[in-house]
């Protein structure tokens, strides 16, 4: 059985920023019915789940402001004006400037989408291997501390609940049979 399809009648944008644009959407069912939507559209983000020879991944801690608190995450960007379809491009600028790493290699995971009801934001996930320790090249208003953790120890972390960002776990749950 196929799942009947919203259509937009009208889509009203309620704010443009820099980072995101914020609509709402009037929708109507195949039965007639009609519902309201609203929709965070954004271009897009990567993400590097960097591993070296000896198992352990790196990881940035930095604040995020809308959750108050520090998150450790695997190093991410949002993908800049006219990357849409350049994210491997974005994932080895991103690595580099986070964490100061270049790779060798830089394997596409896949893409994952961080919240389905209301985003359109896609996450690009890599693998990255075969690393070399450079300069970080951190944004100005970017503020973290890299961390190296074996794998096995994140896991156990990611278990406890100490690992709460989303792409982060899933980047791990990816790359377990690869490493």
């Amino acid at each position: 059985m196929m799942i009947p399809h919203e259509t937009a009648v009208e889509k009203q944008y309620v704010y443009r920023g820099k980072i995101i644009n914020v609509r709402r959407d009037r929708v109507v069912f195949p039965n007639g019915k009609e519902a309201t939507r609203e929709i965070v559209e954004h271009k897009g983000a990567v993400a590097v789940a960097a591993v070296d020879d000896e198992g352990c991944i790196y990881l940035v801690r930095q604040f995020r402001y809308a959750f108050g608190e520090e998150l450790l995450e695997i190093p991410a960007g949002k993908l800049e004006e006219g990357e849409e379809n350049a994210q491997r491009e974005a994932a080895i600028r991103e690595l580099r400037e986070e964490t100061g790493l270049t790779a060798k290699t830089m394997d596409y995971l896949g893409v994952i989408y961080p919240s389905v009801g209301m985003l359109t934001e896609r996450i690009h996930l890599y693998l990255a291997r075969g690393l070399t320790q450079g300069e970080m090249d951190l944004d100005e208003d970017e503020y973290l501390r890299v961390e190296r953790i074996p794998l096995k120890q994140l896991e156990d972390m990611a278990l406890r609940g100490e690992i709460r960002d989303g792409k982060t776990l899933i980047a791990l749950f990816l790359i377990k049979d690869k490493i």
